[in-house]
């Protein structure tokens, strides 16, 4: 981190210098984003856009560091690539989990960030972009099958190994990837003999216990399960590994400093600090979640008897798209306060809100509660951060690209 406080360092990264800031008070008259937001809509005629306030992440940065001391945190590219963010993270001193040679390319166009601060954290690489990484000097990729060793030995013989094991089972976890990648205990020993016979370097173990898990003791397990990996490869007369990668699923709510709590006890036992082991994990959610925040155009209306209907300038194949790819639950509110005079200001209606294309699968919350809306108003969504502008997509013609990012800090 550069010199000065992490929130001036924020200000003047790549990605957020020359861009337009919107600075607000946290307990102001108008607190929180919700007045920038009116600001910005009443502006110009534009559609959805996303304020991003840069102090949350500093805050959440500052809170891994108290519970997770000595765990680097490696920002997960594919959970928000927005550059400001990138350059933010990257001023903080964090590295970066990238699963494809664009991620990696975002990453290094900042132009501040080595390559050794970099983990290709997808075990199934695409030859090209392996070979890209080779290039570009990033050496460190994690695997779990045979294959993928022989791929590595042919197209990046120089890289680094990470192996990727299966935790425990956790039922719990709203995305178990568990079911996808991971060795199994039978299958630790046969991966670590094939990366040694072709004479590639496995420097650590990696896992992932699950995203939005509520469940801690999923770490203890798979901590001591990435114990047995390293006393494995030490059984086999390999170099000693020097990397354990915890993974990512953090939420940042209470169940963070639980998690916390849990991985420091399992790292006493199991990884205690002068064991020549760097301890690294691969938050996303974590950070991108609670700090951004989206606007929606109302574009349309209907009334059917006490029922309402209203279509939005974005939906689920947008930036709500997160609905699905996520475990976020839309929960929209109007950015206009109540409209004064009147016995109905505060009457709210069931209502249905859809997204801008013409599927009718493309709908956001039904039988919600709203006040009545008119076509212009905005609505905001509170806590989008992850997976909203990475999961989007151009279909009908809606582009993902053309929701706007506003930057924002709080104080």
């Amino acid at each position: 981190m550069a010199g000065g406080s992490p929130m001036q360092s924020v200000l003047v990264a790549r990605g957020v210098k020359g861009r337009k800031l919107h600075a607000f008070k946290r307990n102001g008259k108008d607190a929180g984003v919700t007045g920038v937001m009116r600001s910005i809509a009443g502006t110009e005629e534009q559609g959805a856009f996303f304020v991003f306030d840069l102090a949350t992440v500093v805050d959440l940065y500052s809170r891994w560091c108290r519970a997770l001391d000595g765990v680097r945190p490696y920002y997960a590219v594919k959970c928000n690539p927005e550059p400001a963010m990138l350059g933010a993270m990257a001023a903080l001193g964090a590295g970066f989990d990238c699963a494809s040679r664009a991620e990696i390319e975002a990453v290094l166009a900042l132009g501040v960030v080595e390559p050794g601060s970099i983990v290709y954290a997808n075990p199934c690489k695409p030859e090209a972009h392996l070979r890209y990484a080779a290039e570009v000097g990033v050496n460190l990729a994690t695997y779990d099958t045979e294959d993928e060793v022989a791929k590595v030995k042919r197209c990046h013989p120089s890289c680094d190994l990470l192996l990727r094991i299966k935790g425990p089972d956790n039922p719990d976890a709203k995305i178990d990837l568990g079911t996808k990648y991971g060795a199994r205990a039978d299958e630790v020993v046969p991966l670590l003999r094939a990366a040694q016979r072709a004479g590639l370097r496995v420097a650590g173990v990696a896992f992932h216990v699950g995203a939005c898990t509520s469940r801690v003791d999923v770490y203890r397990g798979a901590i001591e399960a990435a114990r047995a990996a390293f006393d494995a490869a030490a059984q086999l007369g390999m170099p000693p590994m020097r990397v354990l990668d915890i993974g990512g699923g953090f939420m940042p709510d209470a169940t963070f400093d639980e998690a916390a709590e849990a991985i420091n006890d399992a790292l006493a036992q199991h990884f205690p600090p002068g064991c020549g082991v760097e301890v690294i994990g691969e938050p996303g959610q974590y950070f991108a979640e609670k700090a951004f925040t989206l606007a929606a155009r109302v574009i349309g209306r209907r009334a059917r008897g006490e029922a309402r209907e209203y279509w939005i300038d974005d939906g689920i194949y947008g930036a709500l798209s997160c609905t699905i790819l996520g475990d976020y639950v839309p929960r929209p509110r109007p950015l206009a306060p109540p409209r004064p005079g009147g016995e109905n200001m505060c009457s709210t209606y069931a209502s249905t809100v859809f997204g801008p294309t013409c599927d009718s699968r493309d709908k956001v919350v039904t039988g919600y509660q709203l006040p009545e809306m008119n076509v212009g108003d905005w609505l905001v969504f509170d806590g989008i951060g992850a997976y909203a502008a990475s999961s989007g997509t151009n279909f009908n013609g809606f582009l993902i690209a053309d929701i706007k990012t506003h930057l924002a800090y709080s104080t």
